[in-house]
């Protein structure tokens, strides 16, 4: 294992990257998270810094008939641009049709999912179900390319399995094709998420093309970025669960990148204002049913570890109604604000 740099100087090894026509100057990227990073999620995290926001994962089809769905998966905040859309499916020709749709919407990049582990995509032949069958991933990458003008990248998993690591073959198929940069989860797709991520394998992929590197999975904090860049030598990193009830942790992971510095996290009473933000913007993209039901996630993530934050969990995940669950929130913020502070800790 190499050993990770100092965490008192910014990392060498990271700085600005191309992906075809846009530059990202500093590669820490946000993950596409299906139910987690909407449009009010991904804005949040912008604003604290981010190098690059992809959206939720969404299906050709569905992005074809312009579902309801998809269009709110596909909406992005002007502060966010610019945005990469992800794409899902088995199709060439629908995977062609709905990347035209997105760079007609002003999609910056658009990235093919050939990674998500869940059964309902993977029995679909889609996400990284493609893994196992490298003629139809080629046959998709090959469409998508030539259907936009706009960088075409790809998220994939090391493999199907363990017998079969087949990532580094296929992003040089992708890049062969034309696609501008390959993230790699550091997981088997029957590994799903269980396990360790193994930052070390990304490397057979970053020596096997010339395009960026993203490394994924498992990094939760800059003591992981540091030793993540250096087991896998990739270019960047991306951030997925690491960030839930964090918005502001790629921010912090870029400035240390950058500086070398530790930025801390925001006080009680900026993580308030920002989980009542965050609550009403998810309450006008949604709608009021939709949005207090998809919200609960985000209230346990921002509450956990504070004193009384499992009764108050418990008890805010049975209210429908968003003024109550706004009066709830106040109720139980109000007394920890008036206490001592608690110590802020930086990733």
């Amino acid at each position: 294992m190499t050993s990770p740099q100092p965490l008192s100087t910014p990392h060498p090894a990271v700085g600005p990257i191309r992906v075809g026509n846009i530059d990202i100057a500093m590669p820490v990227i946000l993950a596409p998270m299906t139910g987690v990073t909407d449009m009010p999620f991904r804005t949040l995290v912008r604003r604290y810094g981010s190098g690059l926001n992809v959206t939720e994962m969404i299906a050709s089809p569905a992005m074809i008939r312009e579902t309801r769905q998809s269009l709110q998966k596909a909406a992005w905040h002007p502060l966010e641009e610019p945005v990469s859309l992800q794409l899902a499916g088995c199709n060439p020709d629908e995977m062609a049709e709905a990347a035209k749709l997105n760079e007609q919407r002003g999609a910056a990049i658009i990235d093919i999912n050939m990674g998500c582990p869940v059964k309902k995509v993977v029995n679909g032949d889609a996400g990284s179900a493609l893994m196992r069958v490298p003629k139809l991933a080629a046959a998709l990458i090959k469409a998508t390319v030539e259907a936009v003008s706009v960088p075409v990248t790809v998220k994939m998993r090391m493999g199907w399995d363990h017998d079969s690591l087949n990532a580094p073959e296929l992003a040089h198929i992708a890049e062969d094709l034309g696609a501008k940069m390959i993230t790699v989860h550091g997981r088997t797709r029957c590994q799903m998420y269980r396990g360790s991520a193994d930052w070390s394998f990304v490397r057979s992929v970053k020596d096997a093309v010339s395009v960026p590197v993203i490394v994924n999975g498992d990094i939760t904090s800059i003591e992981d970025v540091a030793t993540a860049l250096d087991q896998s030598g990739a270019d960047g990193v991306m951030i997925g669960r690491g960030c839930y009830g964090r918005p502001w942790l790629l921010g912090q992971m870029m400035h240390w990148l950058a500086t070398g510095e530790r930025r801390a996290d925001p006080s009680l009473a900026e993580q308030y204002a920002l989980i009542v933000e965050h609550y009403r913007a998810m309450l006008d993209h949604y709608g009021e049913m939709t949005g207090v039901n998809l919200a609960r996630k985000h209230i346990g993530w921002y509450t956990k570890g504070l004193t009384g934050s499992a009764e108050f969990r418990n008890a805010v995940n049975q209210v429908p109604a968003a003024a109550k669950v706004l009066d709830m929130l106040e109720a139980f913020y109000t007394p920890l604000l008036a206490g001592p502070a608690p110590a802020q800790a930086a990733a």
